[in-house]
């Protein structure tokens, strides 16, 4: 096919395909070596970082080298509702070095104060019990840090892209509204799987927020177990463990309709593909094939 997408767009690998990086009784315990070498074979350009990755230049510079794989990028978790900015600062700065030594140009942001994604236990809420929740002036404290974060990674010629994610303070689609009308500095990660879990509409999303799409996810959501989550009060971790997410090609994200509006928008970034389930219960290298060719027959990439 020709191609959808413009031939600048790479596409990589996140490794939580292959280890989980919130519960490593799914297989955290895959050793880096494995994670890349099969990452390589399945055709994939870069990755992002991962909780077996070695967090500094010289280390992870050799790690991806002896595999030819680039840097794409890596979560960074924000608490600038809740801590000093100085400290926050501090620890985006770090993470901004080692993204840029190594060649990427976009640092991944989620605010994480009170998140419950990590536990286990608590369950995931939805509609008018959304939580955990921002108050009005933890608010205009996140909204003041992340304007400063971006004025940071501008300096140092990155980018700040805002990932929404379950069981965070940016799930729900009024968040991400609010949070992306008030901090224009930055742009979005898409993630349609985070989307469709939450009830929003990724195409929608996607459409709206075309031009300020500075990253891009890829995974889908099965719809059944996403039903019983909501229905059965499932914690972010059960629903993970039991298959919520899937490949993109898969499940009920309508991915050929936000490669189009991707297209149309010019994007030239990285597409990456995640798989975020047990790699026990569905073999890592097999999905993640079956996953990169899905991307090269929709969009020519």
């Amino acid at each position: 096919m020709s191609a959808l997408l413009h031939p600048s767009c790479l596409v990589g690998a996140n490794p939580i395909v292959w280890s989980n990086d919130d519960f490593m009784d799914l297989a955290g315990d895959v050793p880096l070596d494995t994670i890349l070498r099969e990452m390589r074979a399945a055709g994939f350009a870069g990755s992002e970082l991962g909780h077996a990755y070695p967090r500094t230049p010289a280390a992870l510079a050799e790690a991806l080298g002896r595999h030819d794989l680039r840097l794409v990028s890596g979560w960074h978790s924000t608490y600038l509702a809740a801590k000093p900015y100085a400290e926050e600062e501090k620890n985006f700065r770090a993470h901004l070095n080692l993204l840029k030594t190594l060649g990427a140009r976009v640092a991944i942001v989620a605010e994480c104060t009170r998140c419950i994604h990590g536990n286990k236990d608590a369950a995931l809420r939805f509609g008018d019990a959304l939580a955990p929740r921002l108050t009005e002036a933890e608010w205009r404290k996140f909204i003041t840090g992340l304007k400063r974060l971006a004025a940071v990674a501008v300096s140092e010629e990155m980018q700040i892209v805002y990932h929404h994610h379950m069981g965070t303070v940016i799930q729900g689609e009024a968040d991400l509204h609010r949070l992306l009308a008030a901090v224009p500095e930055i742009s979005l990660l898409l993630d349609a799987g985070h989307l469709a879990f939450a009830g929003i509409d990724p195409v929608a999303i996607a459409r709206r927020y075309a031009a300020r799409i500075g990253h891009v996810h890829l995974k889908s959501v099965r719809a059944e177990v996403a039903d019983r989550v909501r229905r059965e009060g499932w914690s972010f971790y059960r629903a993970v463990a039991n298959g919520v997410f899937t490949i993109a090609g898969e499940g009920c994200v309508d991915y050929p309709a936000i490669f189009r509006l991707l297209g149309r928008a010019d994007y030239r970034g990285w597409l990456v593909v995640e798989a975020e389930e047990d790699p026990v219960k569905v073999r890592a290298l097999p999905k993640a094939k079956k996953a990169r060719a899905y991307v090269r027959a929709q969009t020519g990439v």
